[in-house]
């Protein structure tokens, strides 16, 4: 065999080695599955750990500052962690349909994994509450879509009646498999750190997410992978923050559409998983969220919907009571391109149309 061909079976070698089979089979042992459990995956997970120098330089006193960015996972946001545990564990039951209420992000994740475990999907959203690429995916993958006149909160109050009565499942984050599935993201990022952060910084709609990643933390700190568990800081949009007030909020309203909920189903837990780890929950303005929305993606490239980077502008809210050299992860929850929309408002970029098409005129457009 010659140098090239033994190097070309050493990559070859490697890139088999290094493919990566998704949440279930990579983090079997920590999660409630067996032999039976039929796995229904899109290869969701191993999203990136991104240093963000940018927010680093904001904070100063030698902070490390990443993003995890789950909006890179296959349906563009970190519901797809949950969904391949919900959806495996509903099609080992023998479900053949699932239902849900969404903001967008769940509608279209559900509507992904349940047809390709061959199950029909159910969704009801908020009418005309939808960012346009999330209502697009799930209606692309083949989702019955119901647009009720009101709110996620009415939403979820149906679709819980009606699995409670109807052969369907419920793949809300109510389901404790999408907990398990989305504790997996802790997992990550104390492999890649080979530590827990000090802090982690989050958004909190209806509160899962939150949950799911104290789990994990906990987990990984019990089985002595971590020697120390991090601060939860969730963030809420400050027309949307039932958990920063204390109390129910009919009508919620921010930009955000990803975390415009009034009455978190998991409530006590992310109560619980604040003052377990001696955390904080906070509210950021629609403003905050889209300079960070906006600070992200000119000065990092990193493109994510606007409810993620309530975790950026979080951070950056309660800089001063950051400790000097410590280690800070913001959750990124979903990609940029689930609302364009937002995009399209919401960037100092310069847009010249019109332009005719010759050198002269395009050179003198970019000033040169």
């Amino acid at each position: 065999m010659s140098v090239l061909q033994k190097l070309d079976k050493s990559i070859s070698d490697n890139a088999k080695r290094e493919h990566w089979p998704g949440l279930i089979e990579s983090y079997r042992s920590w999660l409630p599955v067996s032999n039976k459990t039929p796995v229904i995956t899109l290869q969701e997970g191993n999203t990136p750990l991104i240093p963000v120098s940018s927010v680093e330089e904001r904070i100063g006193r030698n902070v490390k500052v990443y993003v995890k960015y789950d909006g890179l996972n296959p349906t563009g946001s970190f519901k797809d962690r949950g969904m391949t545990m919900a959806i495996s564990k509903a099609k080992e039951e023998g479900c053949e349909a699932v239902i849900c209420a969404s903001t967008g992000n769940t509608s279209a994740s559900a509507a992904a994994y349940a047809r390709r475990g061959g199950m029909r999907t159910f969704v009801l959203i908020p009418d005309g509450y939808v960012a346009q690429g999330k209502l697009a995916q799930a209606l692309v993958y083949g989702a019955e879509v119901l647009a009720i006149k009101g709110n996620f909160d009415h939403a979820l109050d149906i679709v819980r009646e009606i699995a409670s009565k109807y052969p369907v499942t419920l793949v809300n984050s109510v389901n404790p498999f999408r907990i398990q599935g989305q504790k997996t993201a802790s997992f990550e990022i104390i492999d890649s750190l080979e530590e827990a952060p000090d802090w982690l910084c989050i958004p909190m709609g209806n509160a899962g997410n939150i949950t799911a990643y104290w789990m994990g933390f906990k987990e990984y700190f019990e089985a002595k992978k971590s020697k120390k568990l991090p601060r939860m800081m969730g963030f809420q949009a400050s027309g949307s923050a039932p958990l920063v007030l204390n109390t129910l909020v009919k009508e919620p309203n921010t930009i955000a559409t990803a975390i415009r909920i009034g009455n978190p189903v998991n409530r006590e837990k992310a109560i619980s998983a604040q003052k377990e780890s001696n955390g904080i929950f906070d509210s950021v303005s629609d403003e905050e969220i889209i300079e960070a929305y906006k600070m992200l993606g000119k000065e990092e490239g990193i493109f994510c919907e606007p409810a993620s980077a309530a975790s950026v502008a979080g951070l950056l809210k309660n800089k001063n009571q950051v400790p000097d050299e410590s280690t800070i992860v913001c959750v990124l929850t979903g990609n940029g391109l689930k609302d364009p929309e937002c995009a399209i408002n919401n960037n100092d970029s310069i847009f010249n149309s019109g332009i005719e098409a010759n050198i002269k005129t395009v050179a003198k457009a970019m000033s040169l």
